[in-house]
């Protein structure tokens, strides 16, 4: 993936995009390795996307990070940072896995699937 744009805009945004998007398909041309994520409302998607899941995000599009790293780089507890991780995984916005922490068990490695996210809200 190269690059994930997150964006505000409405049904018949989405529909005329897809449209677009079956015409290019048809024609044979070739697709940007891109995910676009919309949200009706700008509020709500800044909301989603606040602030501390922002920072998340930048972190892991940095390099891969666990749990108790970006507990500590982000300055949070480890539970809400748990909990963001995985609100934005089933966003499809970062992925994670599990790896063998010698010693001390499982630890989580969370990782952006994108080099580049785009934001993108309009209003009005």
């Amino acid at each position: 993936m190269s690059k994930i744009v997150i964006r505000t805009d409405d049904v018949a945004g989405f529909f005329s995009r897809a449209k677009h998007a079956a015409r290019r398909a048809d024609r044979g041309e070739v697709f940007d390795r891109k995910v676009t994520l919309s949200f009706e409302d700008p509020q709500r998607m800044f909301a989603v996307l606040s602030t501390g899941r922002r920072r998340l995000m930048l972190e892991v599009m940095r390099e891969p990070r666990t749990i108790n790293e970006l507990s500590q780089r982000l300055h949070r507890n480890r539970s809400s940072v748990t909990k963001d991780v995985g609100l934005l995984e089933k966003m499809g916005l970062i992925v994670s896995q599990r790896q063998a922490n010698p010693g001390h068990g499982i630890q989580k490695i969370v990782q952006s699937i994108a080099p580049k996210i785009e934001m993108v809200a309009t209003l009005g």
